[in-house]
């Protein structure tokens, strides 16, 4: 008997795979590091996410944007103005915003947090830190000791307020003291405009700049919900659900030298130096 031998089947062609059935596309922006204008890799400002957030949006027939934020904090004026721009971009393309939580959402990144519509967590994620802090130092007995004279010329009586170097004065802490009111009240207001009825704890508890697990923090109100982000999005858009990661392109100067000349050296001090001050705004809340 003579075996029947079947042809191969022809190779499907090229364009069948945008006909293919699918899940729905959800573009995801990272928003992680500490916040502050400064451009450095690592640190989170509206310089750098503003063409991440444009891209996530224009997705046309996603029917959401998904946000992992993970930031101990930082300049409150960066922080505002990424929340503001997640907020037009999500009114100007109708796109509901959930927000994932890692390791924190604390201080400037729970600003930044409180901008989704709903904010999902780990059930050990930090939340809340609704607080402003200033801090500095005070060398003005260090350099007594070593018999240096501190010499500032300024024009106008207030412009060395809280000088290092010169002995502190009660109305210029009386005036950063301000300086910080106002700026909480600022986050206060953002944050029960956004989060409205679902917060569930007095302001003398929400306001007081502490924080919480999010497991505390779904009691609190301060989240919605503990998850991550695979699983809620598999459970609300099907297991066919597509992540999309945006993410920044690397430039050529971010690549391995192969050779090239090594960075300044005032580069690499800048560099450590910020890598030293974005592990104690981390600190700050433990991690």
């Amino acid at each position: 008997m003579t075996e029947t031998t079947h042809p191969a089947a022809p190779p499907r062609p090229w364009y069948a795979k945008l006909f293919r059935a699918s899940g729905p596309v959800i573009p995801v922006v990272r928003l992680q590091g500490v916040i502050a204008s400064d451009p450095r890799p690592g640190r989170l400002n509206i310089a750098g996410v503003a063409p991440l957030l444009k891209k996530a949006f224009a997705f046309r027939r996603a029917p959401a944007v998904a946000l992992i934020v993970n930031s101990p904090g930082g300049s409150p004026v960066q922080s505002r103005l990424i929340a503001e721009h997640i907020r037009y971009l999500a009114q100007k393309h109708d796109k509901k915003v959930l927000v994932f939580v890692e390791d924190a959402a604390a201080s400037g990144g729970y600003f930044i947090a409180v901008a989704g519509d709903e904010i999902i967590a780990d059930p050990s994620s930090i939340v809340g830190s609704i607080g402003v802090i200033y801090a500095g130092f005070g060398f003005v007995e260090a350099i007594a000791k070593l018999g240096v004279t501190r010499r500032l010329y300024t024009a106008g009586e207030n412009k060395s307020t809280l000088d290092p170097f010169l002995p502190e004065k009660e109305e210029d802490i009386e005036r950063i003291k301000q300086l910080e009111l106002d700026t909480h009240e600022t986050f206060i207001d953002y944050v029960k405009a956004r989060r409205g009825p679902r917060l569930k704890g007095p302001d003398a508890e929400l306001f007081t700049g502490e924080f919480w697990t999010a497991r505390r923090g779904l009691g609190l109100g301060l989240v919605d919900g503990l998850g991550d982000i695979h699983s809620t999005l598999a459970d609300r858009y099907g297991p066919d659900v597509q992540l999309k990661p945006i993410a920044p392109k690397r430039s050529w100067f971010q690549l391995p030298s192969f050779g090239l000349p090594a960075r300044a050296e005032a580069d690499l001090v800048g560099d450590a130096l910020a890598r030293i001050e974005d592990r104690t705004v981390w600190s700050r809340i433990g991690l």
